[in-house]
């Protein structure tokens, strides 16, 4: 169903090949016509959506995404969001990325939020990824021939390499692997930086903010030497928006100064999703990037043990040299903040069992047992309390 459904796109695609690429922007003056293939990329787009919230990949936080929600909203009148209804939603991975699909549906990865430091920044991005949608980049991009070859050729064979993102790969559709991966034209990218721009600033945001999102970005492929297949994980692209967004304010925007940025209300929406995209991190064997989130979710929520505990288990999993001692000082710190937190027992226990403590382990590992009395690893645990005796 899904290869005919793509086949007939394909198809729309040539049959329309001279058909114009100078399609009008929705605006809210209301004249805005869907045109025939434009309506069949639009049905399309559903569908993959449908894949997408049946895939398990969305990261459900109602609070979170109602707030990203309203934040759209400011950016668009409501003129334009009846033709467009906007949806923002937040897909579970680590990597820095967030695309549009032609009929406004927005993904954010957890990976790109957990970064950000306040509300206009990622106004910026929003707003970036809107453009595509509201000046139909999608219908423009196939009608102009672009991009199909190098998006087929990269389709579902260079982007499985790993779990986090072969399991991404595989419930995208082709319209959204296009959006995710490799974009749209130079121009079109540009001007969704520049009208993208134009609706942050006119809905108060701090335009500096702008190039300091990308600068983050930048600085951390840089630090960490990261190499993703997502469009805003890739270098070039990420230093073609601060161009383009350095250039916008030393230019248009030079003597504009100040404006909403939000931080501590975005920091503390983001709060929950930073120390989860942390341990998504963790799990893919990115240890820089856990301990980094880690350390930001600790440094926001210092009475919570969760945050020293995931330090210390990035700790212990990385085994470096002396990350043994650093992992048992982050689980005490975890166990002195909250003494009902059975984790930081468990992994404390465990840790002590392996290097001959057995005395200490057999108290930690039978008090997280008894904090947890329906754990699903209570059989496991008590092999080793039967060790330690």
């Amino acid at each position: 169903m899904k290869q005919a459904l793509f086949l007939l796109l394909l198809a729309v695609a040539v049959l329309s090949g001279c058909a114009s690429t100078n399609l009008a922007p929705v605006s809210s003056n209301g004249n805005f016509q869907i045109e025939d293939d434009e309506k069949r990329i639009w049905l399309r787009s559903e569908e993959e959506e449908r894949d997408l919230n049946r895939s398990g990949l969305l990261y459900e936080d109602k609070e979170l995404e109602a707030y990203l929600n309203d934040v759209a909203r400011k950016l668009q009148p409501p003129a334009v969001y009846k033709a467009i209804p906007f949806k923002i939603k937040v897909i579970k991975n680590p990597y820095l990325n967030a695309f549009a699909y032609p009929n406004g549906v927005v993904y954010v990865h957890t990976g790109i939020l957990a970064r950000m430091e306040n509300e206009a920044q990622f106004a910026t991005l929003l707003a970036h990824e809107m453009t595509h949608a509201t000046h139909r980049h999608g219908v423009k991009e196939f009608r102009h021939g672009q991009n199909k070859s190098a998006f087929l050729a990269t389709f579902r064979t260079t982007l499985g390499g790993t779990p986090i993102v072969g399991g991404l790969v595989s419930a995208l559709g082709e319209l959204g692997t296009m959006a995710s991966v490799t974009g749209y034209s130079s121009d079109l990218e540009t001007e969704a930086d520049i009208e993208g721009l134009k609706l942050v600033v006119k809905a108060g945001y701090d335009p500096q903010e702008a190039p300091k999102l990308f600068e983050l970005l930048k600085q951390q492929l840089e630090e960490e030497e990261i190499t993703e297949p997502f469009f805003f994980g890739t270098h070039p692209r990420v230093k073609e928006r601060m161009k383009n967004y350095t250039k916008l304010l030393k230019g248009e925007y030079k003597e504009r100064r100040g404006g909403t940025k939000n931080a501590e209300l975005f920091q503390s929406k983001i709060s929950r999703l930073v120390l989860d995209n942390a341990w998504l991190d963790l799990k893919g064997g990115r240890f820089k990037q856990a301990q980094r989130g880690a350390e930001k979710y600790q440094a926001k929520k210092a009475n919570d043990a969760r945050g020293y505990y995931l330090l210390g288990e990035v700790a212990r999993q990385r085994a470096e040299k002396g990350d043994g001692e650093k992992a048992k000082s982050y689980y005490q710190k975890a166990i002195a903040i909250n003494p009902a937190y059975p984790d930081s027992f468990k992994a404390m226990g465990l840790m002590q069992y392996k290097q001959g403590e057995k005395g200490p382990a057999k108290k930690n590992l039978k008090q997280y047992l008894s904090l947890a009395p329906q754990a699903a690893d209570r059989e496991y645990i008590e092999e080793y309390l039967k060790e330690c005796n």
